[in-house]
């Protein structure tokens, strides 16, 4: 696998366990999901800029593999309990209801100790930019 021009970007992957970061993985190279949101303090406690339009960032898969490069479009900062319906398709989740996307929301940021419904968000509308060929068979 080559990420060559790619090797000095930041990289992450969604989610907090392995298949969590496949299957959204997978709803961002089949472009159904182009945003994603994160707790601001988890950012300001780790001292994190937060990313700008035209930050780029190499997403990992559930193994630890490049899999992409997204570049963010626009970043802002909301209350979870301000999220609309129009964000929830943006990111692409189950079957793209409002509910559905504060159910699952509220259970990922309660597993990581952060939930509450005023809670501020970092907000990121990104672009696809790049896909890696990856080693589909790789072992663990």
């Amino acid at each position: 696998m080559s990420i060559e021009g790619f090797e000095d970007l930041p990289s992450y992957a969604f989610g907090d366990s392995p298949e969590l970061a496949d299957s959204l993985l997978e709803l961002v190279l089949n472009g159904t999901k182009t945003a994603t949101c994160g707790d601001l303090l988890s950012y300001e406690k780790e001292g994190e800029p937060l990313p700008q339009p035209g930050d780029q960032f190499v997403i990992l898969d559930g193994k630890g593999q490049a899999a992409c490069v997204i570049e963010m479009v626009t970043v802002d900062v909301r209350q979870f309990n301000e999220i609309d319906e129009i964000w929830a398709v943006l990111e692409g989740e189950g079957d793209l209801s409002l509910e559905f996307w504060q159910d699952a929301h509220r259970e990922y940021f309660e597993r990581n100790g952060v939930f509450a419904q005023d809670m501020k968000l970092v907000c990121e509308y990104f672009q696809l930019v790049k896909i890696f060929k990856r080693d589909q068979a790789k072992p663990n």
